[in-house]
């Protein structure tokens, strides 16, 4: 495959952010790689938090209702307040999809997504969610030692991993477990017994209610402690540093930053050479990600088109490319539950697994049918798998359409004055990553002969984003 200038630069905003609209591509299109990224580097410095929930709803669903019951309200009324706490986590999904579909701070979001996934925790109570969203985005770019350190102190984490029941004389080793296995060592790059004394070191830590870290001291175990070839009388804090020291961290982290951005067969050359300069830099995260995007085999065919889009990722994909807004939260969630993955819900503290795992015979169907759901609001007629999600009890019975928005005629405006055939190549090389075959071409042409207008846009357009090769960026 020849790797034309427009390709790259599809890539870096499909890589790097969640595509491209038809306005950027004309925008940045003939620009060099250099100043796109600039550009997204730029945009990325802001900083666009979530804001859904205040301090009250970090109370808890039992403590809410004791506190209800207590108020003196019926139980009809204390069941719709409760619903209401939960109604607040849906309210967090579709924000930051919303977010994300926006294009603003696009690098900065694409990162939070990431980070999601690395640092999986899940969380019911709302507030505790929103905090610890907001907390990724605002170091997703910075220091890496900064990040972890906020993540670490974050309660929702500390709540999922049970460092609340982590205290001297009883520790808890959860959470120092996942620290180092999940979050910067990797797995064999540790021992049990690093485990055991990085537990005692993080005894004390934990959250008050208003959902802040909180440090208490008599729960601490503030004994001598040997932890990777070090003692000390080590605090959390030290803790952390000392993983921070190890090269292996730096390595851990390059390889999913790799896997992730570049390909899911790993160039081990490649990573070493991440690794290295993220130590270099102090584990500089934009330092890094830049790096990555100006570097020439980041545009090796092997790496361009070849990546499973996330369920996420195809939903706002779909979204950037063809300007798709949803006035409803339902369907949204929706989409995330039938492709299997909701945010703010991984499925275990090691998050989703990517790649191939995002396939099988029913999301894959699933898939290629999205695009005619939306572009057509057609009947939903099937039912997604009940994972038990507390954000999506009921779902199936809410919603039977997408009800989306498209501005088909802005669309239509971005490809002006096409024949057929002209079109059919400007969407081709707009919505995929490697060109359609001659066959695929015959085939959708067939499919709108007689069509003019809007009407050829849109069946065009659908025919495409229903290809396998659309799944893929």
């Amino acid at each position: 495959m020849k790797i034309t200038h427009q390709i790259k630069i599809q890539h870096l905003f499909q890589r790097a952010g969640f595509g491209a609209t038809p306005a950027l591509m004309k925008e940045f299109g003939e620009k060099s790689v250099e100043k796109v990224l600039k550009f997204l580097l730029k945009d990325s410095e802001k900083i666009n938090q979530l804001e859904v929930v205040n301090e009250e709803t970090v109370i808890k669903k039992k403590a809410l209702r004791n506190m209800l019951e207590m108020r003196g309200l019926s139980a009809e009324e204390i069941k719709e307040q409760i619903k209401v706490q939960r109604e607040k986590l849906t309210d967090l999904n579709f924000l930051w999809v919303k977010n994300m579909a926006s294009g603003e701070s696009m690098l900065r979001e694409k990162m939070t997504l990431f980070w999601h996934g690395h640092f999986a925790c899940r969380v019911r109570q709302p507030l505790l969610t929103q905090i610890q969203n907001n907390v990724v985005r605002e170091h997703a770019l910075g220091k890496f030692s900064d990040l972890l350190l906020a993540v670490s102190k974050d309660p929702g984490m500390l709540q999922f991993l049970n460092n609340q029941q982590n205290k001297k004389n009883s520790p808890n080793e959860n959470f120092a477990r996942e620290v180092m296995e999940l979050f910067t060592l990797g797995r064999g790059n540790y021992t049990e017994k690093d485990i055991k004394e990085a537990a005692r070191a993080f005894t004390g830590w934990g959250a008050n209610p208003k959902g802040e870290f909180a440090f208490r001291t008599n729960q601490h175990d503030d004994g001598e402690k040997t932890f990777q070839g070090k003692t000390g009388n080590f605090k959390g804090e030290d803790i952390l540093n000392i993983i921070l020291q190890n090269p292996k961290t730096a390595t851990f982290i390059s390889t999913k930053i790799y896997r992730y951005f570049v390909n899911e067969n790993i160039d081990n050359q490649v990573v070493e050479q991440m690794a290295k300069r993220f130590r270099s830099t102090d584990y500089d995260i934009a330092d890094l990600m830049e790096y990555v995007f100006k570097s020439d085999w980041f545009y090796r065919p092997e790496n361009i088109g070849t990546r499973i889009k996330s369920p996420v990722e195809l939903l706002v994909g779909l979204q950037r490319n063809f300007g798709i807004q949803f006035g409803r939260k339902q369907p949204v969630l929706f989409i995330q539950k039938a492709l299997g993955q909701i945010l703010f819900y991984p499925p275990n503290v090691a998050g989703w697994a990517g790649g191939k795992s995002w396939i099988d015979s029913s999301t894959l169907m699933t898939r290629m049918k999205l695009p005619e759901l939306i572009f057509k609001d057609s009947e939903i007629t099937f039912n997604p798998k009940d994972e038990g999600d507390i954000n999506t009890e009921n779902l199936n019975k809410k919603i039977k359409q997408m009800q989306a928005n498209i501005d088909w005629t802005a669309f239509q405006d971005s490809f002006p004055n096409q024949n057929p055939q002209e079109l059919l190549e400007k969407l081709d090389a707009y919505l995929l990553s490697r060109p359609l075959s001659n066959s695929q071409k015959s085939i959708i042409s067939s499919k709108s002969e007689g069509k003019t207008g809007i009407s050829l846009i849109q069946n065009m357009a659908q025919s495409i984003a229903s290809l396998p090769e659309y799944q893929l960026g």
